[in-house]
């Protein structure tokens, strides 16, 4: 059912969305860059993030984009979830995160941390074997739970490790990967009990939950400006450890927008006035308060917007080469050695084009040498493949007469040979209604997905137990070995 809007009848975000054509790609890699430009604040200048004036301290720029990555997130990884099977999906998330999270420990551990130890102590001694040495910090993080922050006691002497008084982390950013991975474990869970085929409704009831605990604690906050109270942690649970209860919320809810998003597309209206009424919403919750009661809603249909309404040119960024994970999990370390360098010299502008290029390059390196090789493994075998191709081949059905519609478009079945990365599939045909039909129809796999980055947090508890107004906490409450006393990784 199609929304109406002014008497009129609306687009919605099925009749929009094209899984070949559309901008959340660019959306992705601009809010990667947006984040590492919230942190040039903290890591580059000890000062809070970029935006946390700006935004009423209810947010910043960094924690703006986390938003958005979790809301894109859900979308694209139930848009993949309802064309896989179990295993091709486990197999498809695991691929795209680990390895390239794996080589980038190996990076930081040995190549980073030791060129930082140089630069301190102009030796290395006690560096190897230190407690919190590099073998433990990959060993710690090699899962994903980001127990351990600092490397061998390093970064204490640039402005981040200034500003929390000791040892500070070396890539910060990763902290929220073990949240990214519980909601992909809650989709696949969502998959096995048939809740996204059968009880879409499940989706939406988990998101009205959600959205009515941060309704009572924005009711029950004593100004409209304040952020929602931390509630302790959630957990910890084997393997992954332990969640702060208020990201878990937040982060929860604008992932379930994504992913019923994805399955209400159908009903969803998509249209400039819409939009107009969002950003206004949008503009005056960030400078009025009530930014998490409406303000979270409203962003999140502007970023679905966007993703319809950008020009259509746009969404060639990231189609061949996705740079976006990379630049997530490289940023981090990057900042802070052009910040132990003395890259701030060239004030906060010079700061932020380093990170930005620096970022870049490891990004691509990653994206060639390690994460889009990964990809390839997402099919199985190259003989495996090629049974698949051949298969396709003899069902393929006899074209008939008349114009292609999107139904003929879904239905043609896959040929295996999709590009490595995100939003590759070959068919352009508009979303299916059902998950059902998705899985009749025989459409190729898309292997969506999207990577975080971190936000800030209004304040953050130095070692000597103080606060400093609008400095992000850029690790979890259980970060191993840091300085930093934090009980969110806010």
């Amino acid at each position: 059912m199609q929304a109406l809007v002014n008497g009129q009848q609306s687009p919605t975000l099925q009749d929009r969305f094209s899984a070949q054509h559309n901008a959340f790609g660019v959306l992705r890699l601009a809010m990667a860059c947006g984040v590492i430009i919230a942190h040039a604040g903290p890591l580059g200048f000890g000062r809070a993030n970029i935006g946390a004036a700006t935004f009423g301290r209810q947010s910043d720029l960094g924690t703006m984009c986390l938003y958005g990555f979790f809301l894109i997130s859900g979308f694209l990884i139930t848009d993949s979830a309802l064309r896989s099977t179990l295993r091709q999906y486990v197999r498809a998330r695991a691929l795209r995160v680990f390895p390239g999270l794996w080589v980038c420990l190996l990076v930081t551990a040995f190549v980073f941390a030791p060129l930082a130890a140089l630069y301190e102590n102009g030796n290395l001694d006690g560096f190897w074997g230190h407690p919190d040495g590099p073998f433990a910090y990959v060993t710690t993080n090699v899962l994903a739970s980001m127990e351990q922050f600092p490397i061998a006691g390093l970064l204490a002497d640039t402005p981040y490790g200034q500003l929390v008084g000791g040892p500070s982390a070396f890539d910060g950013s990763l902290w929220t990967l073990r949240y990214d991975l519980a909601l992909y474990a809650v989709v696949g869970i969502l998959m096995v009990t048939s809740v996204l085929q059968r009880a879409p409704r499940a989706v939406l009831v988990l998101t009205g939950g959600c959205y009515a605990l941060i309704l009572a604690d924005f009711f029950a906050a004593p100004d409209w400006s304040s952020r929602p109270p931390q509630h302790g942690a959630v957990g910890p649970f084997p393997l992954i450890g332990a969640f702060a209860a208020d990201w878990t919320l937040i982060l929860s809810f604008l992932f379930l927008v994504g992913a019923a998003a994805r399955l209400y597309a159908r009903r969803v209206p998509m249209n400039s006035t819409l939009a107009v009424l969002a950003a206004v919403t949008l503009v005056g919750s960030l400078w009025l308060g009530g930014f998490f009661a409406v303000g979270l809603p409203a962003f999140a249909y502007l970023v679905l917007f966007a993703a319809v309404a950008l020009p259509r040119r746009w969404s060639r960024v990231s189609r061949r080469n996705d740079y976006t994970y990379g630049i997530y999990i490289y940023g981090f370390p990057v900042q802070q050695m052009v910040a132990l360098l003395g890259g701030t010299r060239f004030g906060i502008i010079g700061y932020i084009a380093l990170s930005l290029l620096g970022s870049v390059l490891f990004a691509a390196l990653s994206w060639h040498l390690v994460e889009r090789p990964a990809l390839g493994f997402k099919t199985g075998s190259g003989r495996a493949r090629h049974r698949v191709v051949k298969q396709a081949a003899r069902q393929r059905p006899q074209r008939a007469a008349g114009p292609v519609g999107a139904g003929r478009a879904a239905a043609r079945p896959s040929t295996g040979r999709h590009q490595a990365g995100t939003r590759h599939g070959r068919p352009t045909q508009q979303i299916p209604k059902t998950g059902v039909a998705l899985r009749r129809a025989g459409r190729s796999r898309t292997p969506d997905l999207t990577f975080l980055v971190p936000p800030g947090r209004a304040t953050t508890a130095t070692a000597s137990g103080s606060t400093i107004p609008g400095i992000p906490a850029m690790t979890p409450p259980s970060g191993r070995a840091q300085t930093t006393a934090t009980t969110s990784p806010e």
